[in-house]
């Protein structure tokens, strides 16, 4: 007889995810969901399931090695609020469950278990954060990354646990684990020949599952070594293609992990009401991350937008609390329960992040009060400025050197990453560092001024975002983009701003780059 499981498990969280998404939540809300709905209906998944859930985890493992940038993690604003954060989160958290399971003795909850379950709700939502900016054009903003930046520091120090709860004793093989460094001049070499097609994809995955692979045999947690290994090949063009490569396989694998946990079924009673609570508790996580990141020289604006994008549980506390439960740290129900709690917290976190920016604008008087000495310290001079350019990439630096002949020191760029300024500057270009969607950085400039302001993000709603809150703030003069897109083009054209297509017009570029090569040989004598 034909088994139809299968095709069910796939049909119903299709359904749910899109659902959830359609009500702007996560898809891995309606993933979870599914789970539960599977249950319900006796659905019994094969290992096929968990092997997919095994193989989404080692993939996100991997692809979280292959975004770190040390320095980014290095700055005192990110690796301070996340651990100061993690460990009053973690003491609040605890005491909490402590004292509920003092009232409601029938949770049996150990000191351990209260310990383990305040630790996996120290954590934010990754994949929340990504897709709230990625949606608003905001994924380039200082807020966005700052966020992002904590959110891989979390990862760390959930990765740490995890391998300390692999029960296993490492090998003396396991240095040769570090046999990948010499390695990887070699491994660059085949990511250049793979092109940017499946090629590269494949060989992401063949990577992640043989460092995976690897590890276990010499005794260490498979997911550690896939982090290692994404890990030393950070940082260049091509492993950061990879890990976009390998973006929609990794969610697609860790569906099988979220409807694993609904498929175990619902969590008692009891335990649904206290999993309501740490849900709602979520919602108090923006305050702390705001004192603190204000306290470490952050601006009031990026420390709320930050702070907002980070009001929910994460669904790496659901891996922790699955491993966890695994060793017999905790009931197999407190899986169900936190996967209530993370719904629940992404149900608040959705409009506590788009009221974010409102909530700014309302009380900005009031918010500056909070920057520090420090950071005022940092402020750059703006006067006399007549150009503005934003975004100092090959777009934005082409721009200012073509511009600068006639117009000079007049001319500003404006990047957001600190390392972009001081090779501009060094290259004698006047640029600063600051965030074009920030009407913080705007007041500073005199727009009575500013004849022309070009916009070269090369992403269209961050372009949008920052037309809109220039124009917002009273700038009459010419605003020029970039675009990609015709459609994109017709948009801006709609708000009366210049649209320059990269692709429709690089032909005429192409043309008069080839005009003044032939000019240039008519003009030399024959051979």
């Amino acid at each position: 007889m034909a088994d139809f499981s299968q095709p069910l498990i796939l049909l119903i969280a299709l359904l749910c995810g899109m659902a959830s998404r359609a009500v702007g939540l996560p898809a891995l809300i309606g993933y979870l969901t599914a789970g539960f709905v599977l249950h319900e209906l006796g659905t019994i998944a094969g290992p096929w399931l968990a092997n997919l859930a095994d193989l989404g985890i080692t993939l996100l493992l991997f692809s979280i090695g292959l975004k770190l940038d040390a320095r980014k993690l290095l700055e005192q604003k990110v690796w301070g609020t996340t651990l100061i954060h993690m460990l009053v989160s973690q003491g609040l958290m605890m005491a909490f469950l402590l004292a509920i399971s003092l009232l409601l003795p029938g949770l049996g909850l150990s000191l351990v278990g209260a310990a383990v379950i305040a630790f996996a709700l120290t954590f934010s939502s990754t994949v929340f954060v990504i897709q709230t900016m990625q949606e608003r054009g905001e994924l380039q903003s200082n807020h966005a990354v700052l966020a992002v930046g904590i959110l891989i520091v979390q990862d760390l120090v959930a990765v740490g646990f995890l391998a300390l709860t692999a029960g296993k004793v490492p090998t003396a093989y396991a240095l040769l684990l570090l046999l990948i460094i010499p390695a990887r001049p070699l491994i660059l070499k085949l990511l250049s020949i793979c092109g940017y097609g499946e090629l590269l994809t494949l060989l992401g995955l063949a990577l992640a599952i043989g460092a995976a692979e690897l590890s276990e045999l010499v005794g260490l947690k498979g997911d550690l070594g896939a982090l290692l290994a994404g890990a030393i090949l950070a940082g260049q063009p091509k492993t950061k293609a990879m890990a976009e490569n390998l973006i929609q396989l990794k969610d697609l694998f860790l569906v099988g992990f979220f409807l694993s946990i609904g498929l175990g079924g619902w969590p008692p009673a009891l335990l649904i009401g206290v999993a309501v609570m740490l849900g709602l508790a979520a919602a108090g996580k923006p305050l702390l991350y705001f004192f603190l990141m204000t306290r470490l020289h952050t601006t009031p604006r990026t420390a709320v937008l930050s702070a907002g994008a980070l009001a929910n549980h994460s669904e790496f506390g659901l891996i922790v609390i699955s491993v966890a439960a695994t060793v017999g740290w905790v009931a197999p129900d407190w899986s169900a329960a936190l996967s209530i709690a993370l719904a629940i917290s992404f149900l608040l976190a959705a409009p506590i992040s788009k009221a974010s920016h409102g909530f700014y604008r309302n009380n900005r008087d009031r918010l500056l009060a909070h920057r520090s000495d420090q950071l005022l310290g940092t402020y750059e001079p703006t006067d006399n400025v007549r150009i503005v350019i934003l975004g100092m990439g090959r777009v934005g630096t082409g721009a200012y050197e073509a511009l600068a002949p006639e117009w000079g020191r007049d001319i500003l760029g404006v990047e957001t990453s600190s390392e972009k300024v001081a090779t501009h500057r060094n290259e004698q270009r006047r640029i600063i560092c600051a965030d074009a969607s920030d009407p913080d950085f705007w007041v500073r400039i005199n727009l009575g001024e500013v004849r022309l302001i070009m916009l070269a993000l090369t992403n269209h709603p961050e372009n949008l975002l920052t037309a809109d809150l220039i124009t917002s703030m009273g700038y009459t003069g010419e605003i020029a983009s970039v675009v990609r897109h015709e459609e994109h083009a017709d948009e801006l054209r709609a708000k009366n701003i210049s649209a320059f297509n990269l692709y429709g017009q690089a032909g005429t570029g192409f043309a008069s780059h080839a005009r003044d090569l032939i000019d240039a040989s008519a003009t030399r004598p024959s051979p």
